[in-house]
């Protein structure tokens, strides 16, 4: 049996001109709005030893990482899944710095299996992130930040919505399940309301109250209304208080007409320390960017810092937009007058698009339409129209 080199690893594909330019116009407009708010770029490696990858508790990390041994050293390394960590590193043991921090990145990160059935395994992330300061001001520049991304973008009509793992945190563990949270975790995440039924049902020791807020969990979603619903429907746990008070925060300084709230949203519960957020658009079946604070991942790194940030896979945001449209170019005739030669160089500093044919070929090309061309006329070379 043979298999043909050209052909690719599952969820693993190749992009093509037009769209390939549309991501990279994406990545250089997106990096420059960052720039224009304050935000320093950084690009951390493709791969490291997975001490400093597998920063916190997160075990999806974990698990979407490829591993590999380093020649040199003997030690594991794994290819980046995420560059979260990577950048907390940065700030946390390279920058060192007091004070705010505010940094940018993009590059290519490797899952070892989709996410999802229409998912790639290789992502084009980019994402902002701001150290140092605890406010929920931080949040809220951050959360403005990615909706002005993908407005950059051109996508429409998106949602956001907010949670805070610690409501479902604070309910684990007055329900003494933190050894099974990565069960009740999945149930929530799945709105599986029989199945929570079922598996309190099963297991002893857990009051009342707390597996009926359990229960009730999946059904707060909605507008900012729902805070109020769950502050007099959840029991008053500390943790529960400082949660919803720290989502009304953000509801009241955001517009409230676009913010959801999805207290079952536990994505991201081993991970994340105070909100957290998702946000959606009309024509990508599941969240487009995924950001919240994840305050003292730097702990691994010897320095404890406030932290939240926003990731996007500009793959992803540019696949769910109409197709990339070709661009206008000029086509020009190749030979050796000097005249031609300085013309051609002008249109480009200009900013056009000069593709010159080569003499006796011709050319298949989807990634331009040529509505003009240059010809001689009178010894001049003078663009004319095509149509």
């Amino acid at each position: 049996m043979t298999t043909s080199n050209w052909l690719l690893p599952e969820h693993l594909s190749d992009i093509l001109p037009a769209e390939a330019r549309r991501i990279e116009e994406l990545r250089r407009a997106m990096l420059d709005l960052y720039r224009n708010c304050g935000f320093e770029l950084v690009a951390p490696p493709l791969v490291e030893y997975t001490d400093s990858l597998f920063v916190g508790n997160s075990q999806d990390l974990k698990l979407q990482t490829n591993k590999l041994v380093d020649q040199l050293s003997g030690r594991t390394m794994g290819v980046r899944a995420d560059m979260t960590s990577q950048v907390a590193r940065i700030d946390a043991h390279l920058l060192n710095r007091e004070g705010v921090a505010r940094l940018c990145y993009c590059g290519s990160v490797l899952h070892a299996r989709p996410s999802g059935l229409l998912a790639d395994r290789e992502l084009l992330q980019i994402g902002a992130e701001i150290y140092g300061y605890s406010g929920y001001e931080a949040d809220l520049q951050i959360i403005q930040l990615a909706l002005d991304s993908l407005a950059l973008a051109g996508v429409q009509n998106t949602s956001l919505d907010l949670n805070h793992p610690g409501v479902s945190r604070a309910l684990i563990e007055a329900a003494g399940l933190q050894e099974q949270a990565g069960e009740v975790l999945s149930l929530l995440k799945e709105k599986d309301v029989p199945g929570l039924r079922q598996l309190f049902e099963a297991t002893t020791g857990v009051p009342d109250d707390i597996a009926a807020a359990l229960i009730r969990l999946p059904s707060l979603y909605g507008d900012g209304n729902v805070l109020t619903e769950a502050a007099s429907a959840l029991p008053d746990l500390p943790g529960i208080r400082a949660a919803l008070q720290a989502l009304r925060t953000l509801v009241d300084a955001l517009d409230a007409t676009s913010v959801g709230i999805d207290l079952a949203d536990v994505k991201g519960y081993d991970y994340h320390s105070g909100v957290s957020f998702a946000i959606f658009g009309r024509g990508w079946p599941d969240a487009i960017v995924r950001g919240g604070r994840y305050d003292n991942a730097g702990s691994s790194f010897g320095r404890a810092r406030a932290a939240t940030g926003f990731s996007l896979d500009l793959r992803k945001v540019s696949a769910g937009l109409a197709p990339a449209e070709p661009s206008r170019a000029v086509r020009a005739p190749w030979n050796s007058d000097p005249a031609l030669g300085e013309k051609v160089r002008q249109l480009r500093q200009d900013g056009n698009v000069v593709v010159q044919f080569f003499p006796g070929t011709t050319q298949s090309i989807d990634e331009f339409v040529f509505d003009r061309e240059l010809v001689s006329d009178n010894g001049q070379w003078v663009l004319k129209s095509t149509n």
